[in-house]
């Protein structure tokens, strides 16, 4: 059995932590690797830093390409290859030229076509026409050819091979600096994303920024080294250096991922 309270102390998502280590213990009492479902990256990451310290288990990770924020957790004995995740793409198509869907609104149109949180992997746009996630097999073979909504758009769901869809492209990460009048949220991320400072507060308090995976509604919050900086669809923004300068201003490295 794992040492579930030392390893539960102070956790920001105990009851998912929990799941996860029955799962673990399940790996190591029977040897048979286990699979969870999708993770946010925030549970993800933590479960990964503190399992990680168990010699005998092997931890990896799966979301269906490589820059997923979405991913499922893998669990074996150290030493044994980690089971494969079941995975399959799913296309969302309607026509949204005159309703405008953000990625939320067509998470919502699949959880009410009776997609899990825990089924559903990295969701993105596709313009006007709808979008493309990564799912659960089974999810998918659920959906294929069924019609839902989202928002007021009827859409149609159809199951697709990971090779076939269009997939995000992944991110190099790379160093920028920027020198600013503050340490605000949307002075930072607005330099890091490449986006104008009034359009980033609007992102910020529509919902589309999390500050170390967690909401953040207030342009005004301050940022720190180490600071995480997450936008919907562009990626995330890490603090790295803040340093301040000789006409009270502040010389801030940052490194976009």
């Amino acid at each position: 059995m794992l040492p579930r309270r030392d390893l539960l102390e102070g956790s920001r998502h105990p009851e998912t932590l929990g799941a996860l280590f029955t799962l673990a213990e399940t790996a190591l009492r029977t040897w048979e690797p286990q699979v969870s479902g999708f993770l946010e990256a925030a549970v993800r990451e933590e479960a990964e830093d503190r399992l990680g310290t168990l010699s005998e288990l092997s931890l990896a990770s799966e979301g269906g390409h490589p820059g997923a924020e979405r991913r499922c957790l893998l669990l074996a004995r150290t030493g044994q290859e980690p089971a494969a995740p079941a995975l399959l793409g799913l296309e969302i198509s309607g026509n949204f030229l005159f309703d405008p869907a953000s990625a939320a609104d067509m998470a919502e149109g699949l959880a009410r076509s009776g997609a899990m949180p825990q089924e559903r992997g990295d969701l993105w746009l596709r313009g006007d026409r709808g979008a493309q996630a990564i799912v659960s097999e089974s999810l998918a073979r659920r959906l294929d050819g069924t019609e839902g909504l989202v928002r007021t758009v009827p859409v149609r769901f159809e199951a697709r091979p990971i090779e076939a869809l269009q997939l995000p492209a992944r991110r190099l990460p790379r160093q920028l600096t920027t020198v600013e009048a503050s340490l605000r949220l949307d002075a930072l991320a607005s330099a890091g994303f490449g986006l104008s400072r009034n359009r980033m507060a609007t992102l910020i308090r529509q919902g589309a920024v999390r500050l170390d995976w967690k909401l953040v509604s207030s342009p005004s919050q301050p940022l720190a080294v180490g600071a995480r900086v997450q936008l919907e669809g562009r990626g995330e923004l890490e603090v790295l250096a803040i340093e301040p300068t000789k006409r009270e201003r502040f010389r801030i490295r940052l490194e976009r991922h």
